[in-house]
């Protein structure tokens, strides 16, 4: 078990690492990539859209690179400077990639249904950063674990979302409906996995742990 979970967190960590530092193929790119090439021009030329787009993948992309390490007990015991360091540039870049995220989530492809989702996303990744942020500034570390907890899940959407994608498509033969489900599907689970597998397991083993 000790070795399938150090297997674990070192894919973890190469997922968030390998996305986070994805943004930089459209930095890169001569021409539209990935996502830009999905979209219709009169969108493409909004510099509103433009500002919003690149406010959010190059933000959200740091979040994603950083935001894992924060986990480490090691690092935490070892050089709680850094850990609070990291936590400041990860509450900055969450909170910009997420209001960003709330914007392009109102012109996402396919509808309405992948429309509320993304913007959904974006509004708790927002929220659940800054709840976690004003939690440790009230001295309450296991509210600020919690909400921190629950804020990285939903930034792990840039990765669940590339890892269901192809599954969907194949499942469905369909890539619209794929996306209007990914669009929920990339971060809801997350939510409920990190509720029943952490946060509530964790208080279960407090309560019995004080008895």
């Amino acid at each position: 078990m000790k070795v399938i979970n150090i297997i674990g967190r070192w894919v973890f960590g190469i997922l968030c690492t390998l996305i986070g530092l994805y943004p930089i193929i459209y930095l890169l790119a001569d021409g539209n990539v990935g996502l830009l090439t999905q979209k219709s021009q009169e969108i493409l030329e909004s510099n509103l859209w433009q500002i919003a787009f690149y406010s959010h993948i190059i933000p959200g992309g740091i979040a994603l690179l950083i935001g894992w390490l924060q986990f480490s007990k090691r690092l935490r015991n070892k050089n709680m400077g850094l850990h609070r360091t990291i936590g400041k540039v990860y509450v900055v870049t969450a909170v910009i990639g997420g209001l960003s995220g709330v914007y392009l989530g109102v012109y996402a492809n396919e509808g309405i249904v992948s429309q509320t989702g993304f913007t959904l996303l974006g509004i708790v990744w927002v929220i659940t950063t800054l709840l976690g942020y004003s939690s440790i500034k009230r001295g309450d570390i296991e509210k600020h674990q919690q909400f921190m907890l629950y804020s990285y899940a939903v930034c792990f959407a840039a990765v669940s979302l590339r890892l269901w994608m192809p599954i969907l498509i194949m499942t469905f033969k369909d890539p619209a409906l794929a996306f209007k489900i990914v669009a929920w599907w990339c971060w809801v689970p997350n939510l409920i996995v990190v509720h029943l597998y952490w946060i509530r397991r964790t208080n279960q083993l407090r309560s019995s742990n004080a008895i």
